[in-house]
């Protein structure tokens, strides 16, 4: 019993061989014992793999389309507001700038126009 407990713990060098031997066979074995490959379920798989692919990239483009669709809605937004602004602003600078003489002139005149009207 002694000798057992000492192979055990120290297994020479054909035990090693014979165990390596004994697993190759197992492994030999168990790869002959697995089914064939079935020809009409690879097939199946291949098809079923492929609509996943293309139903993945459809969606894919979609999200795409959308995100460029929306990033093209915020630019023209954008734009709009820009345009707002400088027509807005244009239109202070107008209003802040002091007219010509003639303009003041004729908006005297008719103002005074207008006051011997009412008399």
């Amino acid at each position: 019993m002694g000798q057992a407990v000492a192979a055990f713990k120290d297994p020479s060098f054909q035990d090693r061989v014979a165990s390596a031997g004994k697993a190759k066979q197992k492994a030999l074995e168990q790869l002959k014992a697995k089914p064939p490959v079935d020809e009409a379920v690879m097939a199946q798989r291949r098809q079923a793999r492929e609509l996943r692919e293309k139903a993945l990239s459809e969606e894919r483009a979609a999200k795409a389309q959308a995100s460029a669709a929306a990033k093209a809605q915020k630019a023209t937004i954008k734009a709009v507001e820009l345009s707002e602004a400088k027509a807005a602003e244009e239109l202070k600078a107008a209003r802040l700038k002091p007219a010509s003489a003639a303009d003041m002139k004729a908006a005297r005149d008719a103002r005074y126009a207008a006051r011997k009207q009412r008399k």
